[in-house]
């Protein structure tokens, strides 16, 4: 028998995919999908819905920039198996927009040129969404520790960003 050293191991073939049919909204729109069950949500939304806003950035949940709002609340989506949305509602930065204008949070990114890459950005703004809708008025210190914990900026654009924090938070305000 030769020298077996450089042959690959022997690999017992693996199951194939579990196709499962996935209902769920996607920006409001009724979606149905057959899609083998454990895809990440990141990889369907901009594969197949062909919605590119929502950002591959690690793949290991640590920087933000895949965030959604599944059910309001801000989730990362590199990891998450779209099975995990079956049944329920998924909001991503498209959606935030009304009839191609920005969103009130987007504008005011916009308006305080809050971001110099981008590509934390939209993360950014889906967790600060996120996060408006379940504490409308939140402290300045509370919104800066949930984005400090859930997005890593690498560019610098953070004065900017905190800037638009800022107009975010007084426009809450306003509306108590």
């Amino acid at each position: 028998m030769g020298d077996t050293r450089h042959l690959p191991p022997v690999r017992t073939p693996a199951a194939g995919p579990q196709v499962a049919v996935i209902r769920f909204d996607v920006n409001g729109t009724a979606r149905e999908l057959a899609v083998d069950a454990d895809t990440p949500l990141l990889t369907i939304l901009r594969q197949d819905l062909d919605l590119k806003g929502t950002r591959f950035g690690c793949g290991e949940e640590r920087c933000g920039s895949c965030t959604v709002l599944v059910d309001d609340r801000p989730q990362h989506s590199c990891k998450m198996p779209v099975s995990a949305v079956d049944q329920r509602s998924v909001t991503t930065i498209e959606g935030l927009a009304a009839g191609g204008t920005p969103g009130p949070i987007q504008q005011m990114f916009l308006d305080e040129q809050a971001a110099q890459c981008g590509y934390c950005t939209n993360g950014i703004i889906m967790s600060l969404v996120g996060l408006l809708k379940r504490r409308p008025l939140p402290s300045r210190d509370e919104v800066l520790h949930h984005i400090d914990e859930r997005h890593l900026c690498r560019c610098g654009a953070h004065p900017r960003i905190l800037r638009a924090i800022d107009r975010a938070l007084a426009a809450e305000e306003a509306k108590a």
